[in-house]
Parts: C-alpha cells; structure tokens; sequence
C-alpha cells in the first residue's frame, strides 16, 4: 500500500526521489502507481532483458498498467538501438540480486559504517569511491540492513535492490559508447521504465566526452 511507515521498500523509494530533487507532485504520483492507487488501474511488475550493442546485457524493470503497450515500446528501443529483446532469464544468469546502499563517506567513519553494516548482516562494504561507501546486501536482507542504518541515524544516499553484474563489458571508444547510452537513455525516458541495469563499463574520459 501507500502508507510510507508500514512500507519500507516505498519510504527508500520516495528517500531516494526527494534526493534527486524530483517534484512532489511526481512522488506522490509514483506512490500511487506503487500501491496501484492511480487512477484506478491496475499495475504489475515485469522484467524484460536482452542484449543491446556490442554484447551489452540489459535488465530492464517496468511496472504498467498495460504490458502489451510497454512490451511494444521496449522492443522498440532495443530494435532502433541494434540490440535484440531476449526471452525470459536469456540475461539474468550474469547478474546477481542484491542491495546497494550508497553513504556519504564524509558523514560517518569507515570503522564505525563496517561495526554497523557487520551488526545489520550485510554481505561487503566498498570504499573505492573517493566520495561515497556502497554497501553491498543479499537482496533478502536489503530491508533490514537499510531499516538498521536508518534506526542508527546514518543519513543513506540511496538504497536499492539491484541487478549487480558478474562480469563486466568495457566499451573501448565513443562510436560505441554513444551507441550504449542511446539505448540506456530511450528505455530510461519510458514512463513505465522503473530501472534499467546492464554489465558496460565506460571510462571516465570517454564519459567526459559523452558530456
């Protein structure tokens, strides 16, 4: 349902919302859509995945009231962008489930955040970040680590429940970047897009380019 205290998953969502400055009135819309409160329709969640260009692996999540539409739109974005919509699990076997639950490294110490995530029962903490911690959860244990940080007052700049890649495909020069991100970018500007996750890796520099 919507009530943000008896939902935690919601309350991360609308946390993670306002931390990107979104417009309330947007919040409260994706609150509705969540609970399925909006406009009396009625919402499902689905997982389509595929390869986009050069090999990339893509995870997409939707939630919509109508997948017939969003299964078009989907396929769409992958056909213009040279990719290939998969069928069912053709991509999940390279990602693993888990929660991502990003820290400010400037608010809390490193030995304080490790004490911490190691009472909550999370999996590693990454610091090779310059400006924040990840914390890296078993996708079962996401709600309790995140509500253990949350009950100790350490502030979380985002917390997720993600497809985190085994292994991933560096995409060496812009030509094919552009090409990625283009894909990325048109099933992210889906309305009923909710994430999208995929196994590239792009340097620094070539981002920079990428503007």
């Amino acid at each position: 349902g919507s009530d943000l205290d008896a939902n935690p998953r919601l309350r991360t969502a609308v946390a993670n919302a306002k931390s990107q400055s979104m417009p309330k009135d947007n919040i409260d819309r994706a609150i509705q859509k969540g609970a399925g409160e909006l406009d009396g329709a009625i919402y499902e969640e689905i997982i389509y995945e595929g390869y986009g260009p050069h090999n990339v692996a893509i995870i997409v999540e939707v939630m919509t009231d109508n997948r017939n539409r969003t299964i078009a739109s989907v396929r769409h974005a992958f056909s213009v962008c040279n990719g290939n919509l998969g069928s069912a699990n053709s991509v999940q076997y390279m990602f693993d489930r888990q929660g991502s639950i990003l820290v400010d490294n400037t608010v809390i110490d490193e030995d304080r955040l490790t004490e911490l995530i190691l009472e909550a029962g999370a999996e590693d903490l990454n610091t090779g970040n310059p400006d924040e911690y990840q914390i890296i959860t078993a996708s079962a244990d996401f709600d309790t680590v995140r509500s253990y940080l949350e009950e100790n007052s350490v502030a979380m700049l985002s917390a997720e429940v993600i497809w985190n890649p085994q292994n991933r495909i560096e995409i060496d020069n812009y030509k094919k970047a552009e090409q990625v991100i283009k894909l990325i970018d048109l099933l992210e500007d889906d309305d009923d897009v909710k994430s999208v996750h995929s196994n590239f890796d792009i340097s620094e520099s070539i981002m920079a380019e990428l503007g």
